[in-house]
C-alpha cells in the first residue's frame, strides 16, 4: 500500500502559474482535423483504474489516472508486464468509450489520464482525447512509452500530450537486439525522446508539486550496463538539457523469458546497490541534477 502524501515542493524556476492542458488551445476544427488523421476503430484496451505506483509527481495523493493497452511494439525478454505486453487480451473500446473512461478516472480525482504503451493506437488516442475535450476533460495528458515511437505518432499529438514520460532502454544495438528484438530501438529512442522535448520541454509542475508539462524520462538500472547508462545520461545532458528530470529505477528483477533461457544469463539477476549507485553517479557526472526522489 502506498501512502497517500503531497508530492516535494517543487523548483520555482520550474513551476507553472495557471495551468490549461495543451489541447485546450486548439478550436474545435483543430481538434477535429486531428480526428481526421486517426482511424476509427480502438485497439484492446486491458486496464483503467487509479494508479499509485507511479512517480509522486503523478500520482499525488489521489493517482494516475493509468489507462493500458494490450499489446506492445516491442519484445523485452525482462517485461514485467508480459500477460498485457505480450498477448492479445482486454477489450475493444471506442473512442467514446475511452472517452468515458477517461472522464470517469477525472471524476474520481486522479491527477492526470496515463496513457501506457499508446504507440501502436496513437491516432485512436488522439480521436479519444478530441471526444473527450467538449465533455469537461480537463486533466493533463501522460504519454507513457518506451520510447519506441514513430515520429509521425508523436506530431500527431503535438498540442495534445502535456508530459511525455519515455523510457531510455538501451544505448547499444546489440542489446537492443538481444533483449528487446529491436535493434533500431536506440537510435528510434534517440530522435523520438528528442521530438518530445522539443515539444514540450523539461518537466514543470503546479505549485502543489504535481507535474503539469514536459519530459520525464525513466531509465531502468540493469546489471553490467554502466556503459550505456553513462552514454544515455550524456546525451540527455547535451542533446536535449542538463535541466531533464530522470527518474533512475531500481526495480528490475527477472522476469518473463529470463531464467527460462540461458541466453540471458547474463541479466538473471537484480542489479547490485553498487551499480545502483554509480548510476546516479554517472547521471550527475553528466551534468544531471533533477531526478525522481520516491517519497
Amino acid at each position: 500500500m502506498f501512502p497517500l502524501r503531497a508530492p516535494p515542493t517543487p523548483d520555482p524556476r520550474f513551476v507553472i502559474e495557471n495551468f490549461k492542458p495543451a489541447y485546450s488551445r486548439m478550436s474545435k476544427e483543430e481538434l477535429r482535423s486531428r480526428v481526421e488523421l486517426a482511424v476509427h476503430e480502438l485497439e484492446d484496451c486491458s486496464s483503467v483504474f487509479p494508479h499509485f505506483g507511479e512517480e509522486d509527481c503523478l500520482r499525488g495523493w489521489n493517482g494516475s489516472g493509468t489507462i493500458f493497452f494490450g499489446l506492445c511494439n516491442l519484445r523485452c525478454v525482462f517485461c514485467q508486464n508480459w500477460d498485457i505486453s505480450q498477448r492479445n487480451q482486454g477489450q475493444v473500446c471506442r473512442a467514446n468509450q475511452l472517452a468515458d473512461h477517461m472522464l470517469a478516472l477525472q471524476d474520481r480525482g486522479c491527477h492526470n489520464i496515463n496513457f501506457v504503451t499508446p504507440e501502436h493506437v496513437a491516432p485512436q488516442v488522439a480521436e479519444a482525447i478530441a471526444e473527450a475535450v467538449p465533455r469537461g476533460l480537463r486533466l493533463p495528458i501522460v504519454y507513457n512509452t518506451s520510447a519506441y515511437d514513430a515520429i509521425a505518432s508523436l506530431q500527431l499529438l503535438d498540442g495534445l500530450v502535456d508530459i511525455y514520460m519515455p523510457d531510455f532502454k538501451f544505448w547499444h544495438r546489440e542489446s537492443a537486439r538481444a533483449y528487446a528484438k529491436a535493434k533500431d530501438y536506440p537510435e528510434r529512442a534517440r530522435a523520438a525522446i528528442y521530438e518530445m522535448h522539443r515539444q514540450v520541454g523539461s518537466l514543470r509542475f503546479g505549485r502543489d508539486g504535481l507535474a503539469r508539462r514536459g519530459l520525464l524520462v525513466r531509465y531502468l538500472v540493469m546489471p553490467d550496463q554502466l556503459d550505456e547508462a553513462e552514454a544515455i545520461f550524456r546525451w540527455l545532458a547535451t542533446a536535449l538539457s542538463k535541466d531533464t528530470y530522470v527518474n533512475i529505477m531500481d526495480q528490475y528483477r527477472p522476469a518473463y523469458e529470463v531464467g527460462k533461457n540461458p541466453k540471458y544469463n547474463a541479466i538473471n539477476r537484480r542489479p547490485g546497490s553498487r551499480e545502483l549507485t554509480n548510476a546516479r553517479k554517472l547521471a550527475i557526472e553528466a551534468g544531471l541534477w533533477r531526478f525522481d526522489r520516491r517519497g
